[in-house]
């Protein structure tokens, strides 16, 4: 069988024409599959011939080129169904600070990186979680070691931003008393710095999806905050991007969106279907790192003072109203809603208003609130990976709650639909790492923490193909190659997954063809 070597335009990693017709043979039909045959061609699966004959169409003889994939295991395309790909970007380019221990161990590591220019840019940082830390942030310490330059560190979840006064005299906040900004406050502020050249972090976008493609991602669902619906059009203009992507919509744009009929699901720009229109980007609450998720509960230490349940991002009544708004429009919500009293705010909107959408994140979960999603049709859109990296602040602020936080197992039983995202970059664009959290439940060396709410390798492979549990005819040729079964992989295995190939709408995206 001759090897089929593709061309190398447009795409990274090579590209189909609608004309061309390209034979997978030998390659093992999903996890645990039998060895079958697929032909793909004008972005569609056209044929699927299980290895004795049966299970698709007779497949075409003569002319095709083939590719031999010597038993390798070909799974749906993954996506990343939360991320914010501008800031993803641009935090690989940023001061990396997860895993510091303390506000001193960030000052440190501002110290040694920070001193190489004095031409009063800004340095960046990304990647704090103060939630168990023993310090507070206070610009105090950023000012002992940088006092010239500005310096702006934004938190792992991206719900607060800690600055200097030097950075905090750029945007005109110089009396602010810590220099910790949090929620609104926080956007506004990183809002109003200096930002990178539009064609630079077009740049920075274009590799991290190259990236993404590169762990088997075929789409993402882009929740950056401004108009990414405008910027995603600019881009595919330039290039065709290497994933799909669904570009959200801001309230602040919900208007103009209308005006301009655009729908979930609709076509934009000039990428062939690879670009569409998003969800509406809804907020109840803010996050469990910054003990702003809204719950029925108050934090330890906080009962009694303003704040303690957290805040209230949206109220029910407006809420209810935007959803309205957008659903009569053909847009579908997606409602931020992390702690308990969050998630039933936004389910009872939904029932208010009986129209289709998401829920974005529901960490904390009321049983009488799991059978809900499924009777409103509500997708749980869901990060593995911050279950894990959670679960000690959990622990400290959800004490006594947490068999019902991050309820994976609890919400398919009851009936919902679960879709996987990184919510990058509050954790890396790699869906290897949700399906291994959702899966074990640890990242490191201790048990799992509620291994109850663990699921099975298929249900998560499910969550991480948006529902995709099957590669049959007629489904878009969104397809990933790898080299390992992971219904044979260990957790560090399926962590690490080694990605043959990568092929989104019957074009290679990544890989060796």
């Amino acid at each position: 069988m001759a090897d089929f070597v593709s061309a190398r335009r447009g795409l990274p990693g090579g590209d189909l024409s609608p004309a061309t017709a390209l034979i997978l043979d030998r390659v093992r039909l999903g996890a645990g599959g039998p060895l079958a045959r697929l032909r793909v061609a004008g972005g569609r699966v056209t044929h699927v011939v299980a290895e004795e004959g049966t299970g698709g169409r007779a497949m075409p003889a003569g002319g095709e080129r083939v590719l031999d994939l010597e038993g390798r295991v070909l799974l749906p395309g993954l996506w990343d169904a939360h991320v914010h790909m501008a800031e993803w970007a641009s935090a690989r380019h940023r001061l990396d600070l997860s895993g510091t221990a303390s506000a001193r161990a960030v000052a440190d590591i501002v110290r040694e990186r920070g001193g190489g220019t004095s031409d009063g840019t800004v340095l960046f940082g990304y990647g704090f979680r103060d939630g168990l830390w023993p310090d507070a942030p206070h610009k105090r310490l950023l000012d002992a070691v940088l006092p010239d330059r500005p310096v702006a560190l934004v938190s792992a979840d991206l719900h607060a931003a800690w600055l200097n006064s030097a950075c905090l005299g750029l945007v005109g906040r110089g009396d602010h008393p810590s220099g910790l900004v949090r929620e609104h406050e926080c956007h506004e502020v990183l809002s109003a710095l200096p930002a990178a050249p539009a064609g630079v972090v077009d740049g920075w976008i274009a590799d991290a999806c190259e990236a993404a493609a590169a762990r088997g991602v075929t789409g993402v669902i882009d929740f950056q905050y401004g108009d990414a619906v405008a910027d995603w059009e600019r881009r595919s203009a330039e290039s065709p991007p290497a994933v799909r992507v669904a570009a959200a919509v801001y309230p602040s744009r919900l208007d103009a969106a209308v005006e301009r009929g655009l729908r979930t699901g609709a076509e934009l720009g000039v990428g062939g279907g690879l670009l569409r229109v998003g969800p509406l980007k809804l907020f109840t609450d803010g996050s469990l790192n910054t003990r702003t998720a809204l719950c029925r509960d108050p934090y330890p230490g906080l009962a009694g003072t303003d704040g303690s349940h957290g805040i209230e991002e949206t109220s029910p009544r407006e809420l209810v109203r935007l959803m309205r708004r957008a659903a009569a429009h053909g847009i579908e919500p997606a409602v931020h809603a992390i702690g308990d009293r969050a998630n039933t705010v936004a389910l009872d909107a939904f029932e208010a208003v009986r129209c289709r959408g998401r829920i974005e994140h529901a960490q904390l979960l009321s049983p009488e609130d799991l059978p809900r999603f499924a009777r409103w049709g509500v997708t749980a859109g869901v990060q593995p990976r911050h279950a894990t990296d959670d679960r000690d602040v959990a622990d400290r602020h959800w004490a006594g709650r947490t068999e019902r936080a991050f309820a994976y197992a609890d919400l398919l039983a009851a009936g919902a639909r679960l879709e996987f995202g990184s919510d990058a970059p509050v954790s890396p664009l790699d869906p290897w790492l949700a399906i291994a959290s959702a899966v074990s439940r640890t990242d490191d060396e201790r048990p799992a923490w509620h291994p109850e709410q663990r699921l099975s390798v298929p249900d998560a492979l499910v969550a991480a193909a948006r529902g995709r549990r099957l590669i049959r005819v007629g489904d878009p040729a969104d397809l990933v190659v790898v080299d390992v079964d992971p219904l044979k992989a260990d957790t560090d295995t399926l962590r690490t997954m080694p990605v043959h190939a990568t092929m989104t709408d019957g074009r290679w995206t990544h890989g060796p063809y």
